[in-house]
């Protein structure tokens, strides 16, 4: 029971953390609004971790590796810790689970960023909250080709239907190949 406690907030808190640096990466790669009070936090949240990495992998543009390559080390490394304390042994795949758990939690991101903006599109649009306007920013990007695909219809924007349908089928894929790598959880 002790140790399904421990790995249970260990998993928690790695992936409160992940989320952050993920958050970090799609930020600078969607260039949400720097000085927005959200954005501070998770700069300052990363910065510590990221900066090393970031002197020999410098950003390229909009994409800033350094915080894939940790999120997915840091990842890794939680795997590790998680798996030894439930006494298995190590495994080489735990960098593929990495990768593949970063991925996920990306789209995760987008798919219940894509839900919240809906709902505030309908409960309070035009409000200008720092975590609603860093929502529209990341969720834009992303949006915005599917719009031209779907233009709205009587006032409504149907565009969101073909985005859930091709993060539903992203969902399915990622779904499959952790299971093909063996992921634990």
């Amino acid at each position: 029971m002790g140790t399904e406690i421990l790995v249970s907030t260990l998993q928690m808190l790695s992936a409160f953390y992940l989320t952050i640096v993920v958050l970090r990466f799609l930020f600078q790669l969607c260039q949400v609004d720097y000085f927005n009070p959200i954005s501070q936090f998770i700069a300052k949240a990363t910065n510590p971790v990221t900066q090393p990495i970031r002197t020999v992998v410098p950003p390229v543009r909009r994409f800033d590796f350094a915080s894939l390559i940790f999120a997915v080390l840091f990842q890794a490394l939680m795997y590790v810790i998680i798996l030894s304390i439930a006494g298995y042994g190590f495994t080489p795949a735990v960098l593929l689970w990495g990768v593949l758990k970063v991925a996920s939690l990306i789209i995760n991101i987008y798919f219940f960023a894509i839900i919240a903006m809906i709902v505030i599109s309908w409960i309070a649009p035009g409000n200008s909250h720092p975590g609603i306007q860093l929502i529209h920013q990341i969720t834009e990007p992303v949006m915005a080709p599917f719009r031209g695909l779907l233009p709205p219809m009587g006032g409504l924007d149907l565009s969101p239907i073909l985005v859930f349908l091709v993060l539903n089928m992203v969902m399915v894929v990622m779904r499959h190949l952790e299971t093909a790598a063996g992921m634990p959880f």
